[in-house]
């Protein structure tokens, strides 16, 4: 456990300490005159008080921490996912010529459908990778998520 969560751990049991020695009636009978009940919970509400304003530095602390190590996770988490399109790039997928692809390797695709596939084919031929949205083959958008995976030779 780490002091951050003992602190906290710590707090609370000093909150529930202190109701109980200040004799809050929850912990006990109710045999107490209406005088010892006020005093009883003036001194609950002096020392969770207390508790409270000794711990709130350190929750302060303990929250601009967590930020600060949310904020560099998902930094983490970014470049590790650049690392994964940048190893899948990588690892030897060859750019699919759009004049001579068959149908299985162009609905290989990022999602590319059979339908699609063929009508890259029917379209053919093509000068460069873009006429596929010139001709309307395919939308922009999905042209964008293949466009770095073809080419035309």
């Amino acid at each position: 456990m780490s002091l951050r969560s003992r602190s906290i751990v710590y707090l609370v049991f000093s909150v529930m300490a202190a109701l109980s020695i200040a004799g809050c009636g929850f912990f006990q009978g109710d045999n107490r005159t209406e005088e010892q009940k006020r005093e009883s919970e003036q001194r609950t509400r002096d020392e969770v008080a207390k508790a409270t304003e000794c711990a709130k530095p350190e929750l302060q602390k303990a929250g601009r921490e967590l930020k600060e190590a949310a904020k560099t996770a998902a930094e983490q988490a970014h470049a590790a996912a650049q690392g994964v399109k940048e190893g899948w790039e990588r690892s030897g997928k060859h750019s699919v010529d759009l004049n001579s692809a068959s149908e299985s390797e162009l609905k290989d695709l990022p999602g590319i459908t059979r339908r699609e596939a063929r009508k890259i084919i029917a379209g053919r031929p093509y000068d460069s990778p873009h006429e596929l949205v010139d001709k309307g083959v395919l939308s922009e958008e999905r042209y964008s998520q293949i466009r770095e995976r073809i080419d035309v030779k």
